[in-house]
């Protein structure tokens, strides 16, 4: 028999995947898994390999951190 907690707990279970789904399907990595990212960084002149961990935590990954964060501080800038 489960209590209120045991059901809170399933739900925030729920509500969590949910959020972690939406949050992949609008960054473009619904359905990419580690396979997908690649093996080294895909900016021009770069080539450096992307370690395991940052392909496992981000799937579907091109850049290493670098070349990320070089990204993102452009854009940011616009």
């Amino acid at each position: 028999m489960t209590d209120d907690i045991d059901r809170a707990q399933a739900r925030e279970a729920q509500m969590l995947a949910d959020a972690l789904r939406d949050q992949a399907r609008r960054a473009g990595l619904a359905g990419k898994t580690t396979a997908d990212s690649a093996e080294f960084c895909q900016a021009r002149g770069c080539g450096e390999e992307i370690p395991d961990t940052r392909r496992n935590a981000l799937p579907g990954v091109q850049l290493c951190v670098a070349c990320q964060a070089r990204q993102e501080k452009k854009v940011g800038h616009r």
